[in-house]
């Protein structure tokens, strides 16, 4: 397939495949995210248009369609002003790159800007779950069954590393350090900065209960330790995956506990882990680094997203009743879309 016949395929690829990593010298996890943000963008105009993805031109990009576009996120997909501003600076970029490359687009370029950002809403509220939303959670997989083994040590990791989920869905079984006075994992964050995350010596025998059941080696380094088998080959598993598994479990213990919120994401796994260490009394600083912020301030919206943080701070360690103690331990054909989306580089 030509991808040059159509103008917007050519410079899709020539933005993801050269530009970027090679001119811009994006990270991976950069150049993943403006990688699913255009796809996401490309594949809802063909729905809308009802055609497929290669009969999409620059002509169904307008400053209507990208409006529209915004609204399917916010009400098909749930999505808050900073994602939607996230998947509409990733949209930007990428014309303003189209118009410097072609005269006649910078004209069009000139009123997608007019599209405005999502103001954020007010507040400091940062959407988190309790401990006891955490363990009714944690109670739903059955780890006898091994595809919900794996699930429930996703989550069990996601929430004890307080990591972001594309930093735990690039893991390695070697990235996890047990040979150590504590175990710890070690995590790529944005900008290729890697830092280390201590678990708990239950999570510990979590990861070697399921390594073990999942024929893993300890220190294999090219793996994904979440993986999902795709023609026999064992390929990483995906963000819109990790996001139906937490989905799934959540839902089903909404039916228990009503102190699980209505949509619960991965990424709150990670705010809720910030703001229980906080709870206990961890300091800031500490919490910074765990998370891997640059800045102490982006830290600092813990400190003030809910009123019970004002109480006295509880122990710092962790307890034995506390919800990852007390999960159980196991003994031991393509479409021609597919191939539009794999030539210029968004798959």
């Amino acid at each position: 397939m030509r991808i040059e016949r159509n103008e917007l395929f050519f410079l899709l690829r020539e933005y993801l495949r050269n530009f970027l990593p090679r001119q811009k010298c994006v990270s991976d996890h950069t150049l993943k995210s403006y990688r699913e943000s255009l796809n996401l963008f490309i594949t809802y105009l063909a729905e809308q248009e009802k055609c497929s993805l290669y009969q999409i031109t620059f002509d169904h990009i307008t400053a209507d369609s990208v409006e529209r576009f915004l609204s399917w996120l916010k009400e098909e997909r749930n999505c808050e002003a900073t994602t939607m501003n996230q998947r509409l600076s990733v949209i930007r970029a990428f014309l303003k790159y189209c118009g410097s490359r072609r005269a006649d687009i910078h004209a069009l370029y000139l009123t997608w800007q007019s599209v405005p950002f999502r103001k954020k809403q007010k507040g400091l509220s940062i959407r988190h779950f309790s401990e006891n939303a955490l363990e009714a959670i944690l109670k739903q997989p059955d780890p006898q069954k091994k595809k919900q083994h794996r699930d429930l040590f996703f989550m069990i990791l996601l929430y004890d590393t307080g990591a972001r989920d594309s930093e735990i869905l690039g893991l390695h079984p070697a990235d996890i350090v047990l040979n150590a006075n504590a175990p710890y994992v070690i995590l790529m964050g944005k900008g290729k900065k890697e830092r280390t995350v201590p678990i708990m010596e239950k999570t510990k025998q979590h990861f070697l209960s399921y390594i073990k059941r999942f024929g893993l080696q300890e220190s294999d380094s090219s793996t994904p330790l979440f993986y999902t088998e795709i023609h026999g080959e064992r390929c990483q598993m995906s963000d819109d995956n990790a996001a139906r598994i937490v989905d799934k479990y959540a839902s089903l213990a909404k039916t228990t506990c009503d102190d699980v919120p209505k949509k619960v994401t991965p990424h709150m796994f990670r705010h809720s882990r910030a703001i229980h260490l906080y709870r206990k009394g961890v300091p800031l600083p500490l919490i910074s680094e765990w998370l891997g912020h640059s800045n102490l301030e982006t830290t600092l919206i813990y400190a003030y997203a809910d009123t019970e943080m004002k109480r006295e701070a509880l122990d710092k360690a962790m307890q034995s009743n506390h919800p990852l103690y007390k999960q159980k331990l196991l003994s031991p054909k393509q479409s021609d879309d597919d191939s539009v989306r794999k030539a210029c580089g968004l798959k």
